[in-house]
């Protein structure tokens, strides 16, 4: 289990992509850079997905673990552009 705290949880079980992107888009427009975002996610998908969405957006996954059937990204929020 992570020992990262995170200043904003996304809890995007059972949602199916895109909405584990969208719902983590929309916590991270309402943070200020450097803040921990954490998102949980069930769809496989998401593997790939939180990734690239993180990298496209300036953000960066600091940590990354499987929990069960639970996937936990804890991404780093970047300045926008």
């Amino acid at each position: 289990m992570s020992e990262t705290t995170e200043d904003v949880l996304v809890d995007a079980r059972e949602l199916m992509c895109p909405m584990p992107v969208m719902a983590a888009t929309k916590a991270a427009r309402r943070m200020e850079p450097g803040q921990i975002l954490k998102v949980m996610a069930t769809d496989k998908g998401a593997l790939s997905d939180i990734p690239a969405w993180a990298e496209a957006n300036g953000h960066e996954v600091v940590e990354q673990e499987t929990v069960g059937t639970d996937l936990v990204f804890f991404i780093r929020t970047g300045t926008p552009d």
